[in-house]
């Protein structure tokens, strides 16, 4: 398994950017890098490290995915037919830690992997622990009866900083969601610029 155990907030500050749309994020307060070079001046980006940036935030916002696994994301992409930079996002918008985290289950993708992975939730009435689970159109994703009440669960439903997408039907007082559509990148409600473009030749240089 994959570390991750820097900070979430470290990932805003390295990017420059409010990657969740957080009021708690450190970048409302100091836009520099995080460590002693944070605020070097900034030279002119190259062409690639634009390319490296883009795809550093879309796997940031997913709850740092692995490069392995998001290689595989960008592989699986290519190989459908269709826009591959549409594909992608459509791939990453199918895990079932981003869908958990759409129909505000969990307050952030972080901890809809962890909710997922301690066995809160079910899809169509079966019990799936793997966050990077793809979600198929109609599938029913649901809080199991016993995690329901979960203060982070309550604490996830009622936050104002979001709403659910309409690619997703949700009844918060039953705790139930059905994953209506694969969503295309203007569906998706990022709270910073999202350019699958640029990952896309990131990967094909």
């Amino acid at each position: 398994m994959s570390k991750r155990l820097e900070s979430k907030y470290k990932i805003n500050r390295r990017l420059g950017v409010n990657l969740w749309g957080r009021a708690k994020s450190p970048v409302n307060r100091r836009e520099y890098g995080p460590g002693q070079h944070g605020q070097r001046r900034k030279q002119k980006p190259s062409d690639f490290s634009i390319q490296l940036m883009a795809k550093q935030k879309l796997k940031g916002y997913y709850g740092n995915i692995s490069e392995k696994q998001f290689r595989k994301y960008y592989d699986e992409a290519v190989r459908r037919k269709g826009d591959t930079s549409e594909n992608l996002i459509g791939l990453l918008e199918r895990r079932l830690d981003a869908v958990v985290y759409r129909l505000k289950f969990a307050i952030t993708p972080f901890a809809a992997r962890q909710f997922i992975s301690h066995g809160h939730v079910t899809v169509n009435g079966k019990k799936v622990n793997i966050p990077s689970y793809l979600v198929k159109e109609g599938d029913v994703i649901e809080v199991r009866d016993s995690s329901k009440q979960l203060a982070i669960v309550l604490d996830a439903v009622q936050t104002g900083e979001r709403d659910t997408p309409e690619y997703v039907d949700v009844d918060h007082r039953q705790m139930k969601g059905t994953f209506l559509r694969t969503p295309v990148l203007s569906d998706v409600p990022y709270p910073v610029q999202m350019e699958p473009n640029l990952v896309v030749e990131f990967y094909s240089r």
